[in-house]
């Protein structure tokens, strides 16, 4: 096993990120990725977090589908809500990372962890549970690939125009885990028009859950290559800054189309 990091009392640096996986009904998953992506396992990594940004605490959320562009496996964000407004149109601006503005609250007291995230007066998702001992870290360093799309819609709002058609980007982010204790709790997950993750992706299995330290030694962002820019108009309309479908920025009104 190895050593629990301590960091002084205050420090916004170096907090675990909570990883909570489950299953969900592959058809669902499958439809929320652009043509193009190709799905693989229908699991839902949901986490929690807190890293420095611009010297300030980053309170965030993230939900991700298992995928894969061009051969090679990685994982699809959906939605990255966090609570500092700063990053979120300059973000979505430069790279196509999926950010909106969410309500958060991620704490452990003792062996209890505390986790939810709020949007528009909506709690979609809570977690609660307890630390219950320690799991191995993976050995040496490895390469994530996280999949974001960046486009721009024609101005005036022509029918399947661009002024900046779908391109895949690729994030490549070299880790090393450092630290890893495993969490007994339950994920909830609650209707919320804005953050419809019950809708969408429901729980058909529950996963595991992870408090997990890791040191990030690499972060390369690159335009993976374009995507079909009519097979991706459908997914062009979105909730929010989050790959949610949606109508004009907002949900999708019952029984619109």
């Amino acid at each position: 096993m190895t050593e629990a990091p301590m960091n002084r009392p205050g420090e916004i640096s170096g907090w675990p990120k909570l990883v909570v996986t489950y299953t969900t009904e592959p058809a669902k998953a499958a439809a929320l990725l652009p043509p193009g992506l190709e799905p693989l396992d229908p699991v839902v990594t949901v986490g929690f977090y807190c890293v420095p940004v611009l010297g300030e605490p980053e309170l965030g959320v993230s939900v991700k589908l298992e995928a894969a562009w061009h051969g090679v496996a990685g994982q699809y964000t959906v939605g990255l809500g966090i609570d500092q407004e700063s990053a979120v149109h300059i973000s979505a601006e430069t790279n196509g990372q999926p950010k909106f503005l969410c309500n958060l609250a991620y704490f452990r007291f003792g062996d209890q962890v505390t986790a939810r995230a709020s949007h528009q007066g909506y709690t979609f998702i809570e977690y609660s549970g307890t630390v219950t001992g320690e799991a191995p870290p993976r050995d040496g360093d490895f390469v994530d690939h996280e999949w974001w799309v960046k486009y721009s819609r024609a101005i005036g709002g022509a029918d399947k125009e661009y002024d900046f058609e779908p391109h895949v980007v690729d994030v490549a982010t070299t880790f090393e885990q450092r630290h890893i204790e495993t969490v007994d709790g339950t994920l909830v997950l609650r209707d919320s028009p804005w953050d419809p993750i019950a809708r969408h992706l429901p729980i058909c299995e529950p996963g595991s859950a992870q408090l997990v330290t890791h040191q990030p030694k690499a972060r390369n962002i690159t335009n993976g290559g374009p995507l079909d820019p009519i097979a991706f108009w459908p997914h062009a309309d979105v909730i929010s800054g989050s790959r949610w479908p949606g109508l004009r920025g907002g949900p999708v009104p019952t029984g619109a189309h």
